[in-house]
């Protein structure tokens, strides 16, 4: 039987805008797992950060917690694009930084899609949008990954809009068992309410189960779909208005357990927004 051909990946990755929009503490490795889901084949890592050569010379803890935080993602296979931080002075006299990738990332991704078939983009800034929309006229698939302050227009203008939160592990779990694997019974997630019956109070949570293909299979009776949802009564929610719910954008955290008629979420706490 012929070998099914690797999806030849780029996975450019904007670590400021997504570290001071709720991604701190992100793990890069988890990242590229995803990128490459479905034994995709990283051709281009690129992670552009900003790097204070001023504050370098005088803060060693700096230096060295960056140094370190770089050959990190060096041992990730990640290329690191250095953008060092330029110092400006306002009229009111306020001293202020500017680093900004978004330049070298857009025309990093146009030029290297040559050899690419999907390009995975870490960044909720909208002015990518045209960028995503070059990508995608000479035939790559463009997916993006964020947090918070996501553009609304760039979420419709990619293939695929996953927020970071619901990706198993990406972010560490506050008080989560760690014995327990993300979706096992037991153990806590990240998820959406997906769908809430007013007239009865209660609905279901469908939270993403494991790092893999078929995506699109948000049907979890069909065995292929990567998801799993749990029974959410009315009792379990802390401090959500119910009358928002379903929603396709809050984000809850919750515990699973085990039902006497399937799995059910408990402890649901709103993270996002």
């Amino acid at each position: 039987m012929t070998k099914q051909k690797s999806q030849r990946i780029g996975l450019y990755i904007d670590v400021a805008n997504i570290t001071r929009n709720g991604g701190y503490g992100m793990r890069f490795d988890v990242l590229r797992d995803f990128a490459c889901r479905d034994s995709g084949e990283p051709i281009r890592l690129n992670a552009y950060v900003a790097y204070d050569e001023e504050r370098a010379r005088t803060d060693r803890e700096y230096r060295d917690r960056t140094f370190n935080f770089h050959s990190t993602l060096r041992d990730y296979g990640f290329k690191v694009i250095e953008k060092v931080v330029s110092w400006y002075v306002d009229e009111a006299g306020n001293k202020f930084g500017k680093a900004n990738a978004d330049l070298d990332m857009a025309v990093d991704a146009l030029l290297q899609s040559e050899n690419l078939e999907k390009v995975v983009m870490a960044t909720g800034d909208g002015d990518f949008i045209q960028v995503v929309r070059a990508l995608q006229n000479k035939g790559c698939r463009v997916e993006v990954v964020a947090f918070q302050n996501v553009s609304s227009n760039l979420k419709r203008e990619v293939d695929l809009f996953m927020s970071g939160y619901l990706i198993p592990n990406l972010l560490p779990l506050e008080g989560s068992d760690s014995k327990k694997s993300w979706g096992d019974v037991g153990s806590r997630v990240r998820g959406i309410c997906y769908t809430y019956n007013h007239s009865k109070n209660f609905g279901f949570m469908r939270y993403l189960g494991r790092i893999g293909p078929g995506l699109w299979i948000t049907d979890t009776r069909r065995t292929e779909s990567p998801y799993g949802t749990a029974f959410a009564h009315e009792s379990a929610f802390t401090g959500t208005e119910i009358n928002q719910l379903p929603s396709r954008e809050m984000v809850f955290e919750f515990d699973i357990v085990q039902g006497d008629k399937g799995l059910q979420a408990a402890n649901i706490v709103k993270i996002f927004p």
